[in-house]
């Protein structure tokens, strides 16, 4: 369950900030629908940063340097691959508003993108909203297993590295819940995200294009590599 709100007034950067700062966040019904709702879930979903779990599997993959990660490169490209359709979902929920909120927001520097590359091809990646020591997942997609898995540790590293202490991922689902991520009351979660806005965390504390490699992502990310 959770608290939806349609809203009524024009929505910009400005007041996007205030709302994941009171811990909400706006989606749509779909991409055709213009209209923006507010969302607060009843039980949110973090990732706890300090205790970051990779499976040993995905240990072997990241290792193996296959796909080149940087950050920061190509928002829209990222966000069009997160609007696609994928098994489960045929709708997205990205519509023109949000798109054009999120860019805003990267040119203010308060939404980052990890973008996941196999030669010059975009096959996975992230995006999601920092402010202060706070890091608001939005939305990930892949097009060669196992790549926005590997996004999301490179993520945790840059995050770590950056001295961010909050990984909101509005939800918790399978793939999220084999890297630790957990279920928070809103009284839990809002406690830990007033202790986050008072942080400053850092997402180019690492060059935000200078790709790190697998092994450097996973001592970052969890004092292993």
């Amino acid at each position: 369950m959770a608290n939806r709100q349609g809203s009524q007034v024009e929505i910009t950067p400005e007041v996007l900030l205030k709302a994941y700062a009171c811990g909400i966040f706006p989606m749509a019904e779909s991409a055709e629908d213009p209209a923006l709702y507010w969302i607060e879930p009843e039980r949110r979903g973090i990732l706890p940063i300090e205790r970051f779990h990779v499976p040993a599997r995905l240990i072997r993959t990241v290792r193996a340097d296959r796909f080149r990660v940087v950050c920061d490169r190509d928002f829209d490209s990222v966000i069009d691959g997160c609007a696609e359709p994928k098994p489960g979902r045929a709708r997205t929920w990205i519509n023109a508003r949000i798109r054009k909120l999120y860019r805003a927001l990267f040119e203010r520097g308060h939404c980052h993108t990890v973008e996941v590359y196999d030669g010059e091809a975009l096959v996975g990646g992230l995006y999601g909203v920092s402010l202060a020591g706070a890091f608001f997942g939005e939305s990930m997609f892949h097009r060669a297993r196992d790549a926005s898995k590997i996004a999301l540790v490179h993520l945790v590293a840059r995050l770590r590295a950056g001295g961010f202490v909050l990984l909101d991922t509005q939800f918790v689902t399978d793939h999220l819940e084999m890297f630790g991520a957990v279920e928070l009351s809103r009284r839990q979660y809002h406690r830990l995200l007033e202790q986050a806005l008072t942080g400053e965390g850092r997402f180019d504390a690492l060059a935000p294009q200078r790709p790190i490699s697998g092994r450097e992502a996973l001592l970052r990310a969890t004092g292993n590599g």
